[in-house]
């Protein structure tokens, strides 16, 4: 390709603003918060969940270009603190602008740790915990001072993404910069073929299939004798409660989903759906569902047909589809094919988004450039549980309806000794959504 041909850094800004205001408005008024504009100082990082994505995320902030300092991090249990620090440590090991200096009274474990990061003297906080603590971790950070990099999804309840987008316009306005990990949007290929479709190259668009089907992802990893109390067993396990994970839907299939509201410029304003449980019925897979199907309705009255699933032994998709009327394009393989027989595949550079994410991140930091992607983070994360609200309740639900609900799935309490919201029954069972009984709001 050549240089006029390739998507810009301004080309991809435009297309991901026109999805919302939120990302429309790229500019605030400056801030007391530190200011990078040499490019030469050394940012120091907080490290909020410590798992496997936490750790990722962590030593591809470390590999930004320019010094950078894991300064404090903070897991509600130490063992999964300590792993994660040695992992970091090894990944980064021979990167001379990477420094690890997290001393043990910068380690910090509990319902509280973040709190303790926060204070630690960071710059730029990683919320990496599982999803459902993000809208808290996120407005504390904002209110705070502190930059932010937050993992998808950005809430697990419609009272999540409310909070999370009010906070987003308060980090604007105190020139915080934000990035969220929805890393197809800086993924070369992606941009490349999205910008294409909303440039008309395959017609107007008149549906999307979106994919996430799959045998499944880790089993629970602490058995009942090997924990306290039920708040412990469901944080060790965390993919299995709503309140945590969100289902899959949320967690994993925001993806798929926010790709579709990309190519749209648009969020879905209402859907239909169904889903259950099959296969990994087990009542160690806690809460939530195995398959989801549903179809979401945009303003202009085009459809993204949806699925995800976990279950083993079947027909596996992560995909985007694109149907145009001049053609169709297969949005994660870069490529589309008219029906006048004309085709196109990219076959420019590739990155690792992953690692362009927070280099993006770290280089708005450090030359004051205005970035801010809560926003349509939020509002992917409310599509998918526009979703999950249609399969649970075999309703149609619609989005309006479902923010103005507010409602909330969150613990009242956040201690070890507390309950959940959801509990087992006497043989340990969890109640599972029924659809015609399930009420969306």
């Amino acid at each position: 390709m050549t240089s006029e041909q390739t998507p810009s850094r301004r080309d991809f800004m435009k297309s991901s603003a026109a999805m919302a205001a939120g990302t429309a408005v790229l500019s605030g008024a400056l801030a007391p918060s530190r200011v990078f504009a040499a490019g030469d100082d050394t940012i120091k990082i907080g490290l909020i969940g410590c798992g496997g994505r936490g750790s990722g995320a962590a030593s591809q902030a470390l590999k930004t270009a320019g010094k950078v300092e894991l300064h404090a991090m903070g897991d509600m249990f130490g063992d999964q603190l300590e792993k994660s620090l040695g992992r970091i440590t090894a990944d980064v090991k021979g990167n001379d602008t990477a420094i690890v200096n997290v001393a043990e009274e910068r380690r910090f474990t509990g319902f509280d740790a973040y709190k303790q990061v926060l204070e630690s003297g960071v710059d730029l906080v990683i919320l990496a915990t599982p999803p459902g603590f993000r809208p808290i971790h996120f407005e504390a950070a904002i209110n705070a001072g502190k930059n932010v990099f937050m993992e998808k999804p950005v809430a697990t309840d419609v009272a999540g993404v409310n909070k999370v987008l009010s906070v987003a316009r308060k980090a604007k306005e105190d020139n915080l910069k934000v990035g969220v990990g929805l890393q197809r949007h800086h993924q070369l290929t992606y941009r490349d073929i999205i910008k294409r479709i909303q440039d008309g190259e395959i017609g107007d668009v008149i549906a999307q299939r979106v994919y996430w089907n799959g045998g499944g992802v880790w089993d629970p990893r602490k058995t009942r004798e090997q924990v306290s109390t039920e708040m412990e067993y469901q944080l060790r396990n965390w993919y299995y409660y709503n309140w945590l994970c969100g289902d899959h839907i949320t967690e994993q299939h925001i993806h798929n989903l926010d790709v579709g509201n990309w190519i749209k410029g648009a969020y879905p304003v209402r859907a239909e759906g169904m889903g259950g449980r099959e296969v990994r019925t087990d009542k160690k897979y806690g809460e939530i569902y195995d398959h989801h199907a549903v179809e979401f309705t945009y303003e202009d009255g085009t459809k993204m047909f949806s699925q995800c699933r976990h279950i083993p032994n079947c027909w596996n998709s992560v995909s985007e589809w694109a149907h145009g009327t001049k053609g169709h394009a297969n949005v994660s393989g870069s490529s589309y094919e008219l029906s006048d027989g004309n085709k196109y595949r990219y076959r420019g550079d590739k990155n690792d988004p992953y690692q362009t994410e927070h280099d993006d991140l770290f280089n708005a930091i450090r030359n004051n450039i205005s970035y801010n992607e809560a926003e349509y983070g939020a509002m992917s994360t409310a599509t998918s549980l526009l979703g999950r609200a249609a399969t649970y309740s075999g309703k149609s639900v619609v989005m309006t309806d479902l923010l103005a609900s507010n409602q909330s799935i969150m613990p009242k309490e956040f201690a070890m000794n507390a309950d959940p919201p959801t509990l087992p029954n006497k043989d340990g069972v969890y109640a599972v959504p029924v659809p015609g009984v399930y009420k969306p709001y």
